[in-house]
Order: structure tokens, then sequence, then C-alpha cells
């Protein structure tokens, strides 16, 4: 049986009847949830061990903010040899999110910061209440993000929106953040938890197999020249629809016991 380790700044727990949907907040309030070592290390540790039957996880911040980035009280002196062998470590961890058992749904507020945004890239869906704002600080201070926003963030927004956010230190607000693809879900002040916690129900009632394609498959499909992103969708289509889950729900909807697709307000 899969088990990890609880941390002092990280609050796990499981919700509803099946409880297969995992709650992860990082609970450094008084820090803005900044990230040190630890709490990095904690997440790929949870994640590594994420417990049997969770289909789904939701990730906040505890208190007003989702996370104002590195916690530059813990940053350290490093030689050029040390500094990469750091980024790799949080690299490392963030692809267990990106890539790990189980989507993964944020739920942005306030500050979404530097690290902050780095982790909030690695999850699959964003949800931003009206009160989140993005920034990219690095550039003022000296240092370079290392937590793998280089890759992740230009994904979702281009690489020159990311430099010009660290060439002059652009805020972008909630709005903005949402048009220009730093969330795909906007709501009410408040809402981003609520919000994502109904989307993880959502997300963990899809067969599991679906899931793990949309997670792993679809993104190097993304990367991939046409003809074998062609191939890599073809293998993995057949895989999928020869799952017995994926049978029996084919089977309920050409029986009429499946709901059809409707308008959405």
């Amino acid at each position: 049986m899969k088990t990890f380790t609880q941390h002092p700044d990280i609050h796990f727990e499981r919700l509803g009847e099946e409880q297969e949907v995992a709650v992860i907040r990082l609970t450094r309030g008084a820090k803005r949830n900044a990230l040190n070592d630890g709490l990095i290390l904690a997440l790929r540790d949870l994640f590594e061990n994420m417990p049997e039957g969770v289909r789904s996880a939701v990730i906040a911040g505890e208190g007003p903010h989702f996370c104002a980035g590195l916690d530059l009280s813990e940053l350290k002196e490093r030689d050029a040899g040390q500094g990469l062998h750091h980024s790799r470590m949080w690299h490392a961890a963030l692809e267990r999110v990106q890539y790990g058992p189980v989507p993964v749904i944020a739920a942005l507020q306030r500050a979404v910061v530097g690290g902050g945004l780095e982790l909030a890239s690695a999850c699959h869906i964003r949800v931003a209440d009206a009160s989140t704002f993005y920034a990219l600080p690095e550039g003022s201070r000296g240092i370079f993000v290392g937590g793998g926003g280089a890759v992740r963030i230009p994904r979702l927004i281009g690489a020159a929106r990311m430099t010009d956010m660290m060439l002059t230190g652009r805020v972008y607000n909630a709005q903005d953040g949402e048009r220009i693809g730093l969330a795909q879900y906007l709501v009410p002040e408040g809402a981003a938890f609520d919000k994502a916690v109904e989307l993880a129900v959502r997300v963990a009632q899809n067969a599991p197999l679906t899931n793990y394609a949309l997670m792993h498959a679809l993104p190097r499909i993304a990367e991939q020249p046409a003809d074998q992103g062609f191939f890599t969708e073809a293998m993995m289509a057949a895989i999928a629809q020869s799952a017995p889950e994926a049978k029996t729900r084919l089977n309920d909807f050409l029986e009429g016991r499946a709901a059809k697709v409707r308008k959405q307000d």
C-alpha cells in the first residue's frame, strides 16, 4: 500500500463518499504559502505515493493567497553545480504533479507569483477567482525561473508574454490572466476552491485510462511532429477504447443509459 509522510506545510484530505477527490492545501499562510525545499519535496512524495482510490486532486492555498513563490528567506548561496542540481530537484517534483497518477486542478486566489505560477502551470486545470494576480518577479531580483516555468509557462501564454513579464515586472490581473491562458476558469472572489472541487468530482468520474491519456499522452502529442502525433494518437485511442470500462460506457450510451451532451449556461 502506498504511504506518504505527512508534512507540516501541507494538509491532505479526501472528499466524498468514495473518497475519490484529494485536497492538497499549502499551509504556510503566514508566508503567503511561499515554497521552500521541504514543501516541494513533500509534494513530490505525496504524488509518488498517492493513496489508492484517489482519482483527481485539488491544490489550494491556506489563507488569502495561492502561493507567493519561492521563500527568498531560505535562498542559499550556491555555486553553478549546486544551483543546477537544486533546479533539477524542483523539476522532478513538479513533473510528478504534471505527469503523476491523477489530474490536478489548481484553485487560484490573490498571489500566483514566481514559483507559485510554476506550480500552477504544472497542474492540468487552473481556476482563478477575481482577486488573482500573476507575476514573475525573478527578472528584477537578479535570478531566473528554475522550477520548470521556462518550459511550461510559454506553452500557456507564449514566450513573448513571459519575456515581457520577466523583463518589465508586468502583473496580470485575473481577467487578463484568463484571457491569455493562465487560467481556464474565472469565478467570483472566494469561489475558486468550490469550483475546483466541482471540476475534480466531475473529472474523477471519467474512465481512468482516458484521464491517463489526457495527462500523459496529449501534451507529448502536442510536441511531436504531425506524423508522429497522429501515430501516437492512434495507439492511445486503440488502447483506451479496448478497456472494459470504455466498452461498458459506450454500451450505456448506445442503449440510452448515459446522459447526452447538452449546452451549458
